[in-house]
């Protein structure tokens, strides 16, 4: 079952002998070709016939069947064979084409496997880009179609944050709190100062009021008491007298 995928499949494959790399030249590359652990090369060709009565490749032009020869050299990294199917002296039948790069076999595709690749490449290329698009389209009945991509949502987080301003204070607001500061600053006078930063605080000497004698305080406390009196009530008059009836 090996030696039948190779067959079916030697656009996929590669040969190498590593022994022959060092010394190929265009007088022994058909030699290496002809190994016999090369997939690409046919047991029942001419080439074999030659080989085995020892006889010259010029000898070839007189035989009919399946050839291989040298088509092109380029020393010491490039060689190409060529498969042919030989009918008579001067007429030949490409069959396919071998090229040997730093001693790796390959066979050269024809035409129509190229444009076939090619296409398959197209194609494979086309769905999977429809696959993928179609993989972020979404579809709500009340939003319709629309496009939710996963590099949206990571670009999102990624963004900073912009920091909301700040609103500045309005005058009344700076006016109201210099006012509340500076009455709990007179009713809570501060204890310790600081002159410089780092420095031991200085206690606040606090100047205490001298109190007014104690004579001067019954003293007002007469003064209003005798503004306060009330006026004395008006005094009613007398009766009148009335007559008596006899």
């Amino acid at each position: 079952m090996t030696a039948v995928d190779f067959r079916d499949n030697l656009l996929g494959i590669s040969w190498v002998d590593s022994g022959w790399v060092p010394i190929l030249n265009p007088g022994n590359v058909l030699d290496y070709f002809s190994e016999r652990s090369n997939p690409f090369y046919d047991r029942t060709c001419n080439n074999e016939v030659v080989k085995m009565q020892r006889l010259t490749l010029e000898h070839l032009n007189q035989m009919v069947g399946v050839e291989y020869i040298l088509l092109h050299a380029q020393e010491p990294i490039l060689y190409i064979i060529r498969k042919q199917q030989r009918q008579s002296s001067t007429q030949v039948i490409p069959l396919a084409d071998y090229y040997i790069i730093a001693g790796v076999v390959y066979q050269a595709p024809d035409l129509g496997t190229v444009i076939s690749s090619r296409v398959l490449s197209a194609v494979h290329g086309i769905q999977s880009a429809f696959d993928e698009a179609m993989s972020y389209c979404r579809y709500h009945p009340s939003k319709g179609y629309w496009w939710h991509f996963k590099d949206q949502e990571e670009r999102e987080k990624a963004k900073p944050k912009s920091k909301k301003k700040e609103e500045p204070s309005s005058l009344f607001q700076r006016q109201r709190v210099d006012t509340l500061l500076l009455d709990l600053r007179s009713k809570f006078p501060p204890t310790f100062y600081q002159p410089k930063p780092g420095e031991k605080p200085i206690p606040v000497e606090v100047k205490k009021e001298p109190e007014p004698p104690t004579e001067t305080i019954k003293q007002e406390e007469r003064e209003p008491g005798t503004k306060a009196s009330a006026p004395a009530p008006p005094s009613k008059p007398p009766p009148e007298k009335r007559a008596r009836l006899q």
